[in-house]
């Protein structure tokens, strides 16, 4: 029987599987293995070419690095994966961490914000770290320049309660910016580090908003401290709202373009942030056992075998502009268990798109 270990990894490493994608296909065969031997057919169903499953002896050589590193591998089905992440749509199937993953389990908020932050809101940042690491609170961040930087090391100053978690968009070995090398070590021997990507992945553009999707996914709220519009920091607090979490944010001076984020979200109705105490008000009435991901109803599903007629019935209802999959259910007169089967056998054909708040769309 091949290692469930190996197997996990090789299916999460196929090229087309993403998150939502490994959660159904887990769900519906019970195991890798049956899920690997599943693929050919689910993606001819889907009108695509059969999905390249990642090598077993590629996965073996990932696993011995991370290993040699003195990493190990946090699997969703875990009892020690972060339960807030979990819920989250997206939650990844993996990660590697080094630290003490107990971390992730106390009370977590992210604190985001720009890489050329003013060294007024950097000193704002390190000091709302440490009052909330004093409070035992763990501050997630991303290891980048400016307001990221900040917020560990004003955490990892919190004392024997202070505690952080460094998110990173490389692998566990890949420091970058490589000026807070020493600092990501640090995060790694006091606090935790998580990656989701292999050993050795260098950080490209694209792996940057996936990691933001999972410092706001480990978070009961985000805090951004200085951000222009459209930047990375804006896409983290627009997850954790899409997420049911908080978003707060830290004002700024009207004249000062790093303020214009900050200031868009407090009009757009997050919550004004000028003490950690205004933080702590949001969250310590928050149960995160009220938090569910949206698509909770239809994501676990048990799934059932659609019919022809059943798949040119959804095909119809797609178009190149997503849709929510409850609007596909209610146009439909279909089940939620077939859908998620059509769509699943779409993606692996390699014609269907996944976005945010579960809407999906033709490629």
């Amino acid at each position: 029987m091949t290692d469930p270990t190996v197997s996990r990894l090789r299916l999460i490493r196929t090229t087309g599987i993403g998150p939502v994608t490994y959660r159904q296909l887990i769900a519906r065969f019970g195991s890798a293995d049956a899920a690997i031997d599943a693929l050919p057919i689910l993606a001819q169903r889907g009108g695509g070419r059969v999905p390249r499953v990642a090598d077993a002896a590629l996965v073996e050589r990932e696993i011995a690095a991370t290993a040699k590193l003195g990493a190990r591998y946090l699997f969703l089905d875990d009892a020690e994966y972060p339960r807030l992440l979990a819920e989250i749509e997206t939650a990844p199937p993996a990660l590697i961490f080094r630290g003490d993953i107990a971390h992730a389990s106390r009370p977590c908020i992210a604190m985001v914000g720009a890489r050329n932050a003013s060294a007024a809101a950097c000193r704002f940042a390190r000091q709302l770290a440490l009052q909330l690491a004093e409070e035992g609170t763990t501050v997630v961040s991303g290891l980048a320049r400016g307001i990221d930087t900040a917020a560990h090391i004003g955490a990892l100053g919190g004392g024997s309660s202070g505690a952080t978690i460094g998110v990173i968009a490389s692998g566990i070995d890949i420091a970058y910016p490589p000026d807070n090398t020493a600092l990501q070590e640090r995060i790694a021997t006091e606090g935790l580090l998580l990656a989701e990507q292999p050993p050795g992945t260098e950080p490209k553009a694209r792996n940057f908003p996936s990691r933001n999707r999972i410092i706001a996914g480990l978070a009961i709220g985000t805090v951004v401290v200085e951000a222009v519009p459209k930047s990375g920091s804006l896409i983290t607090a627009r997850l954790a709202n899409e997420s049911g979490r908080e978003v707060m944010a830290v004002p700024g001076s009207p004249l000062d373009p790093r303020a214009q984020g900050c200031n868009l979200l407090i009009r757009e109705g997050a919550t004004l942030v000028q003490s950690a105490a205004d933080i702590l008000e949001q969250i310590r009435p928050f149960d995160p056992r009220s938090v569910r991901s949206p698509v909770d109803a239809y994501a676990n599903a048990q799934p059932e075998d659609a019919s022809d007629t059943d798949r040119s019935r959804i095909a119809d209802l797609l178009g190149p502009v997503p849709v929510a999959i409850d609007e596909l259910i209610r146009q439909s007169y279909l089940g939620p268990a077939v859908i998620q089967t059509v769509l699943l056998e779409l993606e692996l054909g390699g014609h269907l798109e996944r976005h945010a708040g579960g809407r999906v769309s033709l490629r």
